[in-house]
């Protein structure tokens, strides 16, 4: 599941501001979604993704995804850097 791989990836970004950062400069290898987040915060972070042709994986928890990685509060967006 994709909460594993949040929790094996060396170095990641949290939230949609540092996502969008990480999508435009390249370093992006992947985009974590969690699915109960608000469309429209994320739906521009998920546009960026595509354009530049980073995969996307959805989750089911903003909660889960933040404990995965590593914070106390919920997760709209992470991405796996390389």
């Amino acid at each position: 599941m994709s909460y594993e791989k949040v929790l094996q990836a060396t170095k990641i970004s949290i939230g949609t501001k540092q996502t969008e950062k990480a999508l435009k400069d390249g370093t992006a290898n992947e985009l974590i979604i969690a699915s109960d987040a608000d469309m429209k915060v994320t739906a521009p972070v998920v546009k960026l993704a595509q354009d530049v042709k980073v995969p996307i994986t959805y989750v089911d928890s903003m909660k889960k995804l933040g404990k995965a990685s590593g914070i106390e509060v919920g997760a709209s967006t992470v991405v796996i850097i390389r």
